[in-house]
């Protein structure tokens, strides 16, 4: 299968499990965990605590299905038998409006909402532009001896095609259409972080309250762990200068949260290189080239879907507006590691960050 989004399948953000801290399971849960590779190209890694094994098997299945089908429906590159999906919409482009599940008109929804409170960073319609960045990366790694990067002129004529306002949907008929027959979709900065909140949700109403799902860099935690000793999950972040693979020391920072998301948006997930540098996938529509601010951001949400879209738009924005940004929105925290190696973080975050003295253990 080819790649459905433009996110890297680089696990950024890892479940810590806190050197030191004695699990102590309580009586009727234990600890088990599980993990499948096959949707949104990313590994899915899913830990919690259930009364038997039998009964959290049957709550991985149940995400596994559900993942493979949002996979199938936020795809942009392959088709699908029986199923009209993000490629289709694209394939529709300036010819009808498409009919799709309600599961892709609540995404597109989203995103549109989102694009106009972040200023418009994070844009799905920009896939012309993502599309020509994708075959010059996919190129540049085939055959890194001839990486080039992708002529000016020709991102500027793309971007001509992004206009999100040329995305029509009617909620009504659920249906969805580009007006422009030269735009198309790329939901990649979006769809991994909705899709996980979408199946965690789910996945809760059917009794699975006590565990963290984990796809690539986007995290999201459930109820507290059910091991009688701790009140809180603690989260490692991972640090952008160092291998998550082999590296020691590669955790940055550890926080610890309920009820939450963590999405990472960094400079090391997805490249190829270009003469020794590193060019990587985040595209700044302003300047149709990858964002130069930061090595990474950490956003916390509630909700995963919005802390990867804003991941992605706080990574691409100045500092100080980035960091305004974030601090407009009610219980969004972040963290920004620089390019010389220093760490930001809002006040908020200082709360539940291992450095500050934030544990995951009950209080006395």
């Amino acid at each position: 299968m080819r790649k459905i989004t433009s996110v890297g399948i680089v696990v950024i953000v890892v479940i810590s499990l806190l050197a030191g801290c004695q699990i102590r399971e309580e009586e009727t849960y234990n600890k088990y965990s599980d993990s499948f590779f096959d949707t949104f190209d990313t590994i899915v890694q899913v830990v919690g605590y259930t009364e038997t094994e039998e009964q959290f098997n049957s709550y991985v299945e149940k995400m596994k299905s559900r993942f493979q089908q949002l996979h199938k429906l936020y795809d942009i590159y392959n088709n699908y038998e029986g199923i009209n999906n993000v490629k289709t919409i694209n394939d529709n482009a300036g010819v009808k409006p498409v009919k799709v599940d309600k599961e892709i008109v609540d995404l597109i929804v989203f995103a549109k909402d989102w694009y106009s409170r972040t200023g418009g960073r994070t844009n799905i319609a920009m896939g012309s532009v993502l599309r020509i960045w994708h075959d010059y990366r996919q190129e540049g790694e085939y055959d890194p001896e001839n990486a080039e990067l992708p002529p000016m002129d020709e991102l500027i004529a793309a971007s001509k095609y992004t206009d999100i306002d040329n995305v029509i949907v009617d909620v009504e008929k659920s249906t969805v259409y580009l007006a422009d027959k030269n735009m198309r979709l790329d939901v990649g900065s979006v769809a991994k972080g909705y899709a996980v909140e979408v199946v965690a949700k789910e996945i809760m109403e059917e009794g699975f309250t006590s565990g963290i799902i984990s796809a690539g860099g986007n995290v999201r935690v459930l109820d507290k762990p059910l091991d009688g000793v701790r009140e809180r999950w603690g989260i490692g972040i991972q640090n952008p200068n160092k291998s998550i693979i082999s590296d020691e020391g590669n955790i940055l920072e550890t926080i610890f949260i309920n009820n939450a998301s963590v999405v990472t948006s960094g400079d090391y997930q997805r490249y190829y290189v270009i003469d020794g540098k590193p060019i990587h996938h985040l595209i700044d529509p302003k300047t149709l080239m990858p964002g130069d601010y930061y090595r990474a951001v950490t956003v916390v949400a509630e909700d995963s879907g919005v802390a990867d879209f804003l991941s992605t738009a706080v990574f691409l924005m100045p500092y100080e507006e980035s960091r305004n940004l974030v601090n407009s929105f009610d219980g969004v925290e972040a963290i920004w590691v620089m390019e010389d190696g220093t760490v930001e973080v809002t006040d908020g975050m200082k709360k539940i960050m291992k450095s500050h003295g934030a544990t995951g253990a009950k209080a006395e």
